[in-house]
């Protein structure tokens, strides 16, 4: 059994961008720049928003966060959105989901500037993702596809199960993991009303959960030498730690783990791939390699 270290795999990927930004500078190239909207005061979204501050550090990026409250008016939002998309100087930014609820989210990702849309959410990337277009792709199944890559996992027509279809993880993963260039893989996606979903799971040798369900997966759901890769990042009360909670996978790991060829831990695994991949996105952003 290996362990998926995504923190080393993301530490080694900011080193290589930080690297490529540095000749791109020398050379008289301009350095990256990435903005993002935070909106209210959630404390999942401050913790992210900070962490891809820092990573942008790392990086050698320009970044520029805008706050805002709570209160702020759809209109509002939909304004700054607009600044940002005209401000020559920003290449990607993102709006740090979610949003007060009477704020549109899907009005507010379709007014991003597709071409500056680094989080992959706009319907133009989401279709052109589909049907295999150079596009900005959403950073989780992003850094899954590079974790994967980079520890020699075996995908070309192996069969592959997905748990879960949310916009911004299954569906993606699924596509991307079918088509030719990417996973090449037979898949399955399964959800909350799949039936005979841990037959499904144990024909698997690549399991994705993205359920959201802590210790959702347990070890008669996985065959000897699947790889398990886990998404899951639910928060739950943990009064050893200093915080009171812990994040805790979809995967029942103890029990999992020693069934598999690889598996990724949580956390160190898909998480730190996530903002990692927001910077790859961002560094094709300032090379206008998608789109000019």
């Amino acid at each position: 059994m290996q362990i998926i270290d995504g923190k080393a795999t993301a530490a080694q990927i900011k080193a290589e961008i930080a690297e490529e930004v540095q000749t791109i500078v020398a050379s008289g190239g301009k350095r990256p720049h990435l903005a993002a909207i935070l909106v209210g005061h959630d404390g999942g979204s401050e913790t992210y928003v900070r962490n891809k501050v820092l990573a942008c550090e790392a990086c050698g990026f320009k970044s520029t966060l805008l706050r805002f409250e709570d209160d702020i008016t759809e209109e509002e939002l939909l304004a700054e959105v607009d600044k940002l998309n005209q401000d020559d100087d920003v290449d990607g930014f993102i709006v740090q989901l979610p949003l007060p609820r009477h704020i549109s989210e899907q009005k507010v990702i379709e007014a991003i500037d597709y071409r500056k849309d680094v989080d992959g959410f706009h319907p133009i990337n989401v279709g052109r993702m589909a049907i295999g277009l150079p596009c900005y792709i959403s950073a989780t199944p992003k850094g899954i596809l590079e974790l994967l890559k980079r520890y020699q996992v075996e995908t070309s027509g192996k069969k592959c199960v997905v748990l879960g279809r949310s916009n911004i993880v299954g569906k993606p993963m699924a596509q991307l993991m079918m088509q030719k260039q990417y996973g090449d893989a037979t898949v399955t996606v399964c959800h909350s009303h799949s039936k005979d979903l841990k037959k499904e799971c144990r024909e698997a040798d690549i399991i994705i959960a993205a359920i959201g369900q802590p210790d959702f997966v347990t070890a008669d759901m996985v065959k000897e030498g699947a790889t398990v890769i886990d998404v899951g990042t639910t928060r739950v009360p943990d009064d050893s730690k200093k915080s009171g909670f812990r994040l805790n996978g979809d995967v029942k790991y103890e029990e999992v783990a020693p069934k598999c060829a690889f598996i990724t831990p949580v956390p160190g695994g898909v998480g730190p791939m996530t903002i990692c991949m927001l910077m790859k996105n961002t560094l094709s952003a300032g090379k206008k390699e998608f789109y000019q």
